[in-house]
Protein backbone atom coordinates (compact mmCIF):
# COMPACT_ATOMS: atom_id res chain seq x y z
CA UNK A 1 0.00 0.00 0.00
CA UNK A 2 1.51 3.55 -0.74
CA UNK A 3 1.38 6.54 1.06
CA UNK A 4 -0.64 9.47 0.44
CA UNK A 5 1.98 12.72 1.11
CA UNK A 6 -0.76 14.96 0.09
CA UNK A 7 -1.88 17.80 2.22
CA UNK A 8 -5.92 17.49 3.82
CA UNK A 9 -6.47 20.39 1.47
CA UNK A 10 -4.60 19.10 -2.17
CA UNK A 11 -7.35 15.92 -1.05
CA UNK A 12 -10.04 18.32 -0.40
CA UNK A 13 -9.57 19.94 -3.31
CA UNK A 14 -9.12 16.46 -5.25
CA UNK A 15 -12.49 15.44 -4.02
CA UNK A 16 -10.82 12.87 -2.08
CA UNK A 17 -11.90 11.71 1.22
CA UNK A 18 -10.37 14.68 3.57
CA UNK A 19 -10.45 15.84 7.22
CA UNK A 20 -11.91 19.18 7.18
CA UNK A 21 -10.48 19.57 11.06
CA UNK A 22 -7.12 19.93 9.45
CA UNK A 23 -5.79 23.33 10.23
CA UNK A 24 -4.83 24.19 6.91
CA UNK A 25 -8.22 24.02 5.99
CA UNK A 26 -9.61 25.70 9.40
CA UNK A 27 -7.53 28.64 8.65
CA UNK A 28 -8.87 28.93 5.00
CA UNK A 29 -12.71 28.87 6.65
CA UNK A 30 -11.78 31.57 9.22
CA UNK A 31 -10.77 33.61 6.44
CA UNK A 32 -13.51 33.08 4.37
CA UNK A 33 -15.68 33.59 7.60
CA UNK A 34 -14.38 37.44 7.97
CA UNK A 35 -14.24 38.25 3.84
CA UNK A 36 -18.03 36.95 4.41
CA UNK A 37 -18.16 39.77 7.19
CA UNK A 38 -17.42 42.18 5.03
CA UNK A 39 -19.60 41.19 2.13
CA UNK A 40 -22.71 40.43 3.72
CA UNK A 41 -22.11 44.36 4.77
CA UNK A 42 -21.50 45.63 1.63
CA UNK A 43 -25.47 45.75 0.63
CA UNK A 44 -25.91 49.35 0.19
CA UNK A 45 -22.54 49.33 -2.18
CA UNK A 46 -22.69 50.10 -5.58
CA UNK A 47 -22.51 46.73 -7.23
CA UNK A 48 -19.08 47.65 -8.80
CA UNK A 49 -17.78 47.81 -5.06
CA UNK A 50 -18.97 44.13 -4.60
CA UNK A 51 -17.81 42.74 -7.74
CA UNK A 52 -13.85 44.20 -6.58
CA UNK A 53 -14.65 42.29 -3.14
CA UNK A 54 -15.83 38.99 -5.07
CA UNK A 55 -12.62 39.09 -7.07
CA UNK A 56 -10.79 39.36 -3.59
CA UNK A 57 -11.85 35.96 -2.99
CA UNK A 58 -13.87 33.78 -5.96
CA UNK A 59 -11.75 31.97 -8.57
CA UNK A 60 -13.06 33.92 -11.43
CA UNK A 61 -16.11 36.97 -11.18
CA UNK A 62 -16.68 37.50 -15.00
CA UNK A 63 -18.12 41.24 -16.00
CA UNK A 64 -21.39 42.28 -14.93
CA UNK A 65 -21.72 39.59 -12.17
CA UNK A 66 -23.61 40.04 -9.15
CA UNK A 67 -24.41 38.52 -5.48
CA UNK A 68 -27.19 40.23 -3.50
CA UNK A 69 -25.83 39.98 0.18
CA UNK A 70 -26.83 38.21 2.39
CA UNK A 71 -24.25 35.15 0.89
CA UNK A 72 -22.62 32.11 2.43
CA UNK A 73 -19.94 30.05 1.07
CA UNK A 74 -16.88 27.98 2.73
CA UNK A 75 -14.14 29.01 1.12
CA UNK A 76 -14.85 31.28 -2.37
CA UNK A 77 -11.24 30.50 -4.19
CA UNK A 78 -12.90 27.18 -6.09
CA UNK A 79 -15.99 29.50 -7.18
CA UNK A 80 -16.08 30.49 -10.85
CA UNK A 81 -18.55 33.13 -12.25
CA UNK A 82 -18.98 33.93 -15.84
CA UNK A 83 -20.01 37.34 -16.94
CA UNK A 84 -23.42 38.58 -15.89
CA UNK A 85 -24.01 35.95 -13.59
CA UNK A 86 -26.71 37.16 -10.90
CA UNK A 87 -27.43 35.43 -7.63
CA UNK A 88 -30.44 36.91 -5.61
CA UNK A 89 -30.57 37.12 -1.23
CA UNK A 90 -29.57 34.17 0.92
CA UNK A 91 -27.80 31.92 -1.80
CA UNK A 92 -25.44 29.57 -0.05
CA UNK A 93 -22.48 27.81 -2.10
CA UNK A 94 -20.59 25.16 -0.41
CA UNK A 95 -17.57 24.93 -2.43
CA UNK A 96 -15.44 22.51 -1.18
CA UNK A 97 -14.37 21.65 -4.99
CA UNK A 98 -14.66 23.53 -8.10
CA UNK A 99 -18.22 25.59 -8.96
CA UNK A 100 -18.55 26.82 -12.21
CA UNK A 101 -21.68 28.91 -13.19
CA UNK A 102 -21.55 30.29 -17.14
CA UNK A 103 -22.60 33.41 -18.28
CA UNK A 104 -25.85 35.08 -18.03
CA UNK A 105 -27.19 32.22 -15.10
CA UNK A 106 -30.04 33.65 -12.70
CA UNK A 107 -30.14 32.21 -9.68
CA UNK A 108 -33.09 33.34 -7.34
CA UNK A 109 -33.39 33.48 -3.52
CA UNK A 110 -32.04 30.65 -1.09
CA UNK A 111 -30.55 28.63 -3.80
CA UNK A 112 -28.65 26.25 -2.51
CA UNK A 113 -25.50 24.73 -4.46
CA UNK A 114 -23.75 22.08 -2.13
CA UNK A 115 -20.40 20.36 -3.73
CA UNK A 116 -19.77 19.32 -0.08
CA UNK A 117 -20.53 15.23 0.59
CA UNK A 118 -20.29 12.41 3.42
CA UNK A 119 -19.22 8.77 2.93
CA UNK A 120 -22.10 6.66 3.27
CA UNK A 121 -20.51 3.80 4.94
CA UNK A 122 -21.14 4.79 8.81
CA UNK A 123 -17.66 3.70 9.69
CA UNK A 124 -16.39 5.87 7.36
CA UNK A 125 -18.82 8.73 7.63
CA UNK A 126 -17.99 8.44 12.07
CA UNK A 127 -14.39 8.94 11.34
CA UNK A 128 -15.55 12.62 10.28
CA UNK A 129 -13.68 12.44 6.71
CA UNK A 130 -15.56 14.40 4.03
CA UNK A 131 -15.06 14.59 0.00
CA UNK A 132 -16.91 16.89 -2.57
CA UNK A 133 -17.79 16.35 -6.32
CA UNK A 134 -17.65 19.34 -8.52
CA UNK A 135 -20.99 20.83 -10.16
CA UNK A 136 -20.70 22.67 -12.94
CA UNK A 137 -23.76 24.88 -14.03
CA UNK A 138 -24.18 25.91 -17.97
CA UNK A 139 -24.79 29.41 -19.46
CA UNK A 140 -28.02 31.14 -19.67
CA UNK A 141 -29.50 28.99 -16.81
CA UNK A 142 -32.08 30.23 -14.76
CA UNK A 143 -32.81 28.46 -10.85
CA UNK A 144 -35.77 29.11 -9.11
CA UNK A 145 -35.96 30.19 -5.82
CA UNK A 146 -34.98 27.63 -2.38
CA UNK A 147 -33.79 25.15 -5.31
CA UNK A 148 -30.57 22.50 -4.41
CA UNK A 149 -27.87 21.82 -6.11
CA UNK A 150 -26.53 18.04 -4.86
CA UNK A 151 -22.86 17.29 -5.43
CA UNK A 152 -21.56 16.19 -8.39
CA UNK A 153 -24.44 17.79 -11.07
CA UNK A 154 -24.08 19.47 -14.15
CA UNK A 155 -26.56 21.75 -15.45
CA UNK A 156 -26.49 22.22 -19.01
CA UNK A 157 -26.62 25.76 -21.10
CA UNK A 158 -30.11 27.18 -21.47
CA UNK A 159 -31.83 24.99 -18.49
CA UNK A 160 -34.52 25.76 -16.32
CA UNK A 161 -34.80 24.62 -12.25
CA UNK A 162 -38.01 24.73 -10.89
CA UNK A 163 -38.29 26.75 -7.53
CA UNK A 164 -38.01 24.34 -4.58
CA UNK A 165 -36.57 21.63 -6.86
CA UNK A 166 -33.98 19.04 -5.58
CA UNK A 167 -31.50 18.60 -8.73
CA UNK A 168 -29.54 15.16 -8.11
CA UNK A 169 -28.97 14.56 -11.35
CA UNK A 170 -28.01 16.42 -14.56
CA UNK A 171 -29.77 18.53 -16.55
CA UNK A 172 -29.67 18.51 -20.22
CA UNK A 173 -29.03 21.85 -21.97
CA UNK A 174 -32.33 23.35 -22.72
CA UNK A 175 -34.22 21.04 -20.16
CA UNK A 176 -36.59 22.36 -17.56
CA UNK A 177 -36.94 20.41 -14.13
CA UNK A 178 -39.22 20.20 -11.37
CA UNK A 179 -39.78 18.58 -8.47
CA UNK A 180 -37.94 16.49 -5.36
CA UNK A 181 -36.15 15.09 -6.61
CA UNK A 182 -36.28 16.82 -10.31
CA UNK A 183 -37.61 15.24 -13.02
CA UNK A 184 -37.54 16.63 -17.11
CA UNK A 185 -40.73 18.46 -17.86
CA UNK A 186 -41.60 17.52 -21.39
CA UNK A 187 -40.43 20.29 -24.20
CA UNK A 188 -43.42 22.91 -24.55
CA UNK A 189 -43.31 25.95 -27.21
CA UNK A 190 -41.19 28.35 -26.69
CA UNK A 191 -42.92 31.49 -25.02
CA UNK A 192 -41.76 34.94 -23.47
Amino acid sequence: MTQDNRTQKQKMLAGDLYDAGDPEIQADLAATREWLVRYNASLGDTSEARRALLAERFAAVGKGTGIRPPFHCDYGFNIRLGEGVFLNFNCVILDVVEVTIGDKTQIAPGVQILTADHPRSPEVRASGLEFGRPIHIGRNVWIGGGAIILPGVTIGDDALIGAGSVVMRDVPAGATVVGNPARVLPPRPPQA
